[in-house]
């Protein structure tokens, strides 16, 4: 099959919630333990130290969080190529089991 003939392509995401759930799971345990650091500081003479804690470790996680969700999603997108006249039709159920399906005519 020769490049010029590839007209249309089939563009899929494969992401489902399990995917990405450890991800949110150590994200939650990060802020978690951010929280309690800050309550232990709270009893120093200045509070201003929780505060500044709890602020650190959350700026300094987003970045890490939201790199892992892209790199994640952009590793279930699929984009595959098909053959002109071949129409895709989605199939109840999982997204990722779409076939395409020979047009007739």
């Amino acid at each position: 099959m020769s490049i010029n003939k590839i007209q249309n392509y089939r563009f899929v995401c494969t992401l489902t919630f399990g995917d990405i759930y450890g991800q949110i799971i150590v994200w939650l345990i990060t802020v978690t333990v951010s929280l309690a650091s800050a309550l232990a500081l709270m009893g120093a003479r200045r509070p201003v130290y929780a505060l500044a804690t709890v602020g650190l470790v959350v700026v300094l996680s987003i970045p890490f969080l939201l790199f892992a969700f892209v790199t994640t999603l952009l590793n279930h997108i699929e984009l595959t190529a098909i053959e002109p006249g071949t129409k895709t039709e989605p199939i109840p159920g999982n997204v990722s089991q779409q076939q395409p399906v020979q047009a007739t005519s």
